[in-house]
This record gives structure tokens, C-alpha cells and sequence, in this order.
């Protein structure tokens, strides 16, 4: 479950609105999910990648290390490149 996030939110520096469908869904309730309806997802989760971007900002994270500590590894980062300015 993301920490801060609402279902629908207003993204000031990117002057985008955002939603967020499963931002109070639990980790355990996206996996069930996924499991139950046969959902096609990313094998990477299944070798210890549990938050995937881009190849330079992903990293394998070892047991009992925080789930997101494989994103943006010595950067200040917490956006991948995602959003644009349209100008």
C-alpha cells in the first residue's frame, strides 16, 4: 500500500490529476487478485524485483530489505521519468 496516496489526486508539479485504483490495496490483496483472475505479470517479481521501472533504476532487493529499496538506488529520485511537461 502506497503510503500517501489517494485514489485521486492532484500532481502540482507535473499540473497532472493521478489515479490511484488500488492505492489502499495491500500487497497480499494485488497477489491474490492476480492469482485468482490469471493475471500475466512481470516473472522479474518472481526473482526478488518487487518494484520494477527502467532497467537503470531497478535492482534486485535481498531478503528483509525494504520492498521499494530496489528503485532509484543512490539517487534522490522517487518518479522514473514518467510524466512529462507537454510544453
Amino acid at each position: 500500500m502506497r503510503a500517501h496516496a489517494k485514489k485521486v489526486e492532484y500532481d502540482e508539479i507535473f499540473n497532472i490529476t493521478k489515479f490511484n485504483p488500488l492505492a489502499d490495496w495491500s500487497s497480499d490483496q494485488v497477489w491474490d487478485f492476480i492469482r485468482k483472475h490469471r493475471i500475466p505479470y512481470n516473472p522479474l517479481h518472481d526473482s526478488n524485483y518487487p518494484s520494477i521501472g527502467c532497467e537503470p533504476c531497478t535492482k534486485q532487493i535481498l531478503e528483509g530489505d525494504d520492498l521499494r529499496s530496489g528503485r532509484w538506488e543512490g539517487n534522490k529520485k522517487t518518479e522514473c521519468g514518467l510524466h512529462f511537461d507537454k510544453n
